[in-house]
């Protein structure tokens, strides 16, 4: 514990100890985000990734070696660190829980997702391991928190080579609808659960601030990038046959099958952004207008 002097002896007046969080994942938009705003904000960080000399980081934030896929690298990575921003990997999940320990972690909050929320969650293949993790953690002694977003704003990147060349965008479920959350909000909320401790301890479902259908966000990115694309509806075999070199198949059937669901029903927005950072999550439209280039013709 620090201690900071006041003049007058015997009366020290205590001040909050310097907490160091790991941010896993930062070759990834919300990690490298979140990394640059804890440093913005004199909160001392560590980023780590699978290949740290490839990370392009602010000044001041330092980085090192942490493959969630390779408990060899956990105690290097976690050597004095207070709090872990840590994505979904289950395969070692045991194993990083138990060098967090040894380390003094304190608290650890995990990036899920709301597919774990489905009923089928332990069954589902998108699920099944953001599952794994949260029981691995719910289980652990130490502190813990859950963020769950939803459909992610960057999903639209699927879309991305129709726009540019003008061709159609292939739907099989044009009406289906979602509530995408841009990936800077999703690092704004995790600034505000690491930075006041009042907000741990908790799951959080993050959704963005409105329930849209899938050609209304073509029809966004379209007005936003000038392209002159329009939405062709497909049947759920020819769209699996378009993506079968990309996608393996029991994926592509969990996608048909959560768009379907969904499928002319309005998609769930929660306030729980709101509660974090006192704002609501970015538009579709606002992420739109700022990635226009990836799909301008």
């Amino acid at each position: 514990m620090r201690y900071a002097f006041t003049g007058w002896p015997g009366y020290p007046e205590e001040t909050p100890p310097a907490m160091l969080t790991l941010v896993t994942g930062c070759r990834g938009r919300i990690g490298s985000t979140l990394a640059a705003l804890l440093r913005d904000r004199g909160h001392p960080v560590r980023a780590a990734s699978r290949n740290p000399a490839e990370l392009s980081l602010p000044a001041g934030v330092p980085a090192v070696a942490c493959d969630l896929g390779d408990p060899g690298t956990f105690a290097a990575a976690l050597e004095g660190v207070d709090s872990v921003f840590l994505y979904a990997e289950s395969s070692h999940i045991n194993d990083f829980l138990s060098a967090a320990r040894a380390a003094g972690v304190g608290h650890i909050m995990l990036l899920s997702s709301s597919s774990v929320l489905a009923p089928d969650a332990a069954s589902n293949p998108v699920a099944a391991s953001h599952l794994a993790v949260e029981e691995a953690l719910a289980a652990s002694p130490t502190g813990w928190t859950f963020l769950r977003p939803g459909d992610f704003a960057s999903n639209a990147y699927q879309w991305a080579g129709a726009l540019r060349s003008g061709r159609p965008v292939d739907l099989p479920y044009p009406l289906s609808q979602t509530s995408p959350i841009d990936e800077t909000s999703i690092a704004e909320a995790a600034l505000a659960v690491l930075t006041d401790t009042r907000l741990q301890g908790a799951s959080y479902h993050l959704t963005g601030p409105e329930s849209l259908t899938a050609t209304e966000q073509v029809e966004l990115l379209a007005a936003a990038s000038g392209s002159a694309t329009t939405v062709n509806a497909v049947s759920r075999e020819a769209w699996k046959e378009s993506v079968a070199p990309f996608l393996p198949s029991e994926f592509a059937e969990g996608l048909l099958d959560h768009w379907a669901a969904t499928d002319g029903s309005p998609a769930e927005v929660t306030r729980d952004m709101e509660k974090l950072t006192g704002r609501p999550a970015r538009t579709f439209a606002s992420w739109a207008a700022e990635h226009a280039a990836a799909f301008r013709p």
